[in-house]
C-alpha cells in the first residue's frame, strides 16, 4: 500500500538544490522539485520546501537547515550530505557517518519517510576522479551506515554502473545534468512505491560512437581550464551568499517553474532571481582548496615523471577501445 505525504522537506548542498538541472525559465528544478512533483501528481497534491544550498557540508547542513525542516514536521524528507566533505583537506568519514545519523535520526524520529542515496563511482566522470574514489567509497559507507542504524531509505547508486556514464553529468563534472536529476527523482520514487514507478532509471545510456583519444584529452584540458581551476584560483569566481529557493512549505503547482532565491535577500523572502545570477561554480572552502591543489600537484609531479607520455588524465568513461 502506498503511503500519503502531505508535507516534504529537502536538505541538503547544490545537489538538492537542483544544480545544473536547468528549468527553462533561468532557475534550477533538480531531483528534489521532480520527486515532489511526482508525489503531488501520484496523490493530488503536496506541501514541499527545499533547504538545500550549494556548498554546504554535512556539519553545515544539520546546523543551518535540520532545525528548519524539523519545525515543518515533514512525514517525507530527503537527505543527501558528504560530496563537499569529501572535498576538506583532512576527510573524516566517522564525523561524516556522525552528522548523517543526527539528521536522519532526527527525522525518522518525527515521523517521516527519510530517503537518501549513495554517489557512483566518478573514475571515468571526472579526470580527478581515480583520486577521490577512495574518499567517495568512505563517504558512500558512511550513508550506509548511517541509513541502516536509522532506518533511512537507501538508494545505491554505487551499485548501478550507469551512474558513472559521464552523458548523466553537467560540463562540470561536480553535477548531474537534466537527465541525471531524472534519473535519480525516479529512483527514490520507485523507492516510494509511486505509481507508474519501474526500475528504467537503472538501465544504461544508448551506446555511441567512439571518440578519439585527442578529443578526449581535449576535452579533459578544457575541464581542467574552466573548472577545476576555477574552483582553485583566488577570484576567479565572484558569488555572492545564496539561500534555500523554498525556505517554507508550500504548495506543489504542476507545470510551473521552481525559482531560487535571490542572493542576499533574507530567507523566505518573495523576491526571485534566475540560475544566471550565479556563477556555476561555488567558490570552495579553504580547506577543499588545499586538498584539491593537493591533487593538482600530484597531477604535475606525475606527469614531469612519465617521459614523454605527458599528457593529463582523460575520461576514462569517454574513451571506447
Amino acid at each position: 500500500m502506498t503511503l500519503r505525504f502531505e508535507r516534504y522537506v529537502a536538505i541538503g548542498d547544490s545537489s538538492t538544490e537542483g544544480l545544473q538541472d536547468q528549468d527553462g525559465a533561468g532557475g534550477y528544478r533538480g531531483w528534489a522539485n521532480r520527486l515532489a512533483e511526482r508525489v503531488a501528481q501520484a496523490q493530488g497534491g503536496l506541501l514541499y520546501a527545499n533547504l538545500g544550498v550549494r556548498g554546504k557540508r554535512s556539519r553545515d547542513i544539520r546546523e543551518e537547515q535540520l532545525g528548519a525542516a524539523l519545525a515543518m514536521k515533514p512525514d517525507l524528507a530527503t537527505v543527501f550530505a558528504g560530496s563537499n566533505d569529501i572535498l576538506e583537506r583532512r576527510f573524516d568519514a566517522d564525523k561524516l557517518r556522525v552528522e548523517l545519523e543526527s539528521m536522519m535520526g532526527a527525522l525518522v524520529g518525527g515521523k517521516a519517510v527519510v530517503l537518501t542515496f549513495t554517489l557512483p563511482d566518478l573514475t571515468g566522470v571526472m579526470p580527478i576522479g581515480r583520486f577521490l574514489a577512495p574518499r567517495v567509497g568512505a563517504m558512500n559507507d558512511s550513508i550506509r551506515e548511517a541509513a541502516a542504524s536509522t532506518g533511512a531509505r537507501l538508494i545505491d547508486f554505487a551499485a548501478y554502473s550507469v551512474g558513472s556514464d559521464p552523458r548523466l553529468w553537467s560540463e562540470d563534472r561536480f553535477h548531474v545534468n537534466a537527465e541525471g536529476h531524472a534519473r535519480i527523482a525516479a529512483a527514490l520514487a520507485q523507492a516510494l512505491g509511486l505509481p507508474g514507478t519501474n526500475d528504467a532509471w537503472q538501465q544504461p545510456m544508448p551506446e555511441r560512437n567512439a571518440q578519439s583519444r585527442w578529443t578526449c584529452m581535449a576535452e579533459s584540458w578544457s575541464w581542467y581550464r574552466h573548472h577545476l581551476l576555477n574552483r582553485l584560483w583566488p577570484g576567479s569566481v565572484v558569488e555572492e551568499p545564496c539561500h534555500p529557493k523554498r525556505p517554507r512549505l508550500e504548495a506543489v503547482h504542476l507545470g510551473t517553474t521552481q525559482m531560487v532565491a535571490r542572493p542576499g535577500d533574507a530567507p523566505g523572502s518573495t523576491a526571485l532571481c534566475r540560475a544566471s545570477d550565479y556563477a556555476g561554480l561555488t567558490r570552495s572552502p579553504a580547506g577543499s582548496t588545499r586538498y584539491l591543489r593537493g591533487i593538482v600537484s600530484r597531477l604535475v609531479q606525475s606527469r614531469r615523471n612519465c617521459g614523454r607520455r605527458c599528457f593529463p588524465p582523460v575520461l576514462s568513461g569517454d574513451m571506447r577501445a
